[in-house]
């Protein structure tokens, strides 16, 4: 006999919930070890002595406070409950912490949730709530860095086509040749932007990033991943610009809204893909 469903979700909450405070770890840790790789690669390239720091990576050193790095304690660190609990700020310098944390956690719970409601408890769903996981690291380190690792999006693009493979075969062609159009379109739309204005309007994690979900999707849905992504963009950079004169002239990264289209898609991309074709029609 199964578990209750309100049991089975509340469970599914708790674990992704854990999983989200895990990928704060990976967003907030992921590009300092890739700034610490590039400057010791740099440093070696011009034959300078290289520098001593201590280990810093996923799992070292503990948790600490951003502000005066006091170690965090472990009742503090509970997913969400650590960061209501002391009311968002530090037990020991009482500085804010920022609401990414908690906004992760969540997210990673409200995630898990979704798409176990959507697609039932299959292994299909372990894959797409892997991949949904992926994107929301990608779209938070993204809009705090303007990155988009390799780290990330290559293994989001391999495990799109690993899941064409076992669970729709008769899709891997499509996934494929979304992988290469997916790259593509957004590598020459920058290049033609480059030669027309001189800046450089995206960078190359957005063509990696369209293509890996050229391979969760298909092909055929490129052109509504554009359009949703290019759409949410230019409503909130729009909005944005009209209530901060000072944002005015900023660039805005694109990967946070490639990834909440590929969201999108990914839950409910039958269902709109629909929709597209008859407002298309």
């Amino acid at each position: 006999m199964g578990l209750p469903p309100v049991i089975l979700y509340a469970f599914v909450f708790v674990v992704g919930l854990c999983l989200g405070s895990f990928l704060n770890v990976v967003i907030t840790r992921l590009p300092v070890m890739l700034m610490r790789r590039w400057r010791s690669e740099a440093l070696e390239a011009l034959e300078m002595p290289a520098e001593s720091a201590a280990p810093f990576n996923l799992a070292t050193p503990a948790s600490l406070c951003p502000h005066c790095e006091a170690p965090i304690a472990w009742h503090d660190n509970l997913p969400l409950l650590g960061w209501l609990k002391r009311r968002g700020r530090c037990a020991q310098c009482d500085q804010p912490i920022s609401m990414q944390y908690p906004l992760v956690e969540l997210a990673g719970g409200l995630l898990a949730v979704a798409v176990l409601a959507l697609f039932g408890m299959v292994p299909q769903t372990l894959f797409i709530y892997s991949a949904c996981l992926v994107l929301l690291a990608l779209s938070v380190i993204d809009f705090r860095t303007y990155l988009l690792p390799d780290a990330l999006t290559l293994p989001l693009l391999w495990l799109g086509l690993v899941y064409q493979l076992l669970f729709q075969p008769y899709m891997l062609g499509d996934a494929v040749i979304g992988a290469m159009a997916g790259y593509l379109s957004l590598w020459s739309f920058y290049w033609l932007f480059k030669l027309v204005t001189g800046k450089e309007g995206m960078g190359y994690g957005d063509f990696k990033l369209l293509a890996a979900l050229g391979a969760w999707l298909g092909w055929t849905f490129l052109p509504l991943l554009l359009v949703l992504s290019a759409g949410l963009g230019a409503t909130v950079g729009l909005a944005a610009q009209a209530s901060s004169p000072a944002l005015r002239g900023k660039p805005l990264p694109f990967g946070p809204f490639l990834a909440l289209a590929g969201w999108t898609c990914l839950l409910a991309g039958d269902e709109l893909f629909a929709l597209y074709m008859r407002l298309g029609a």
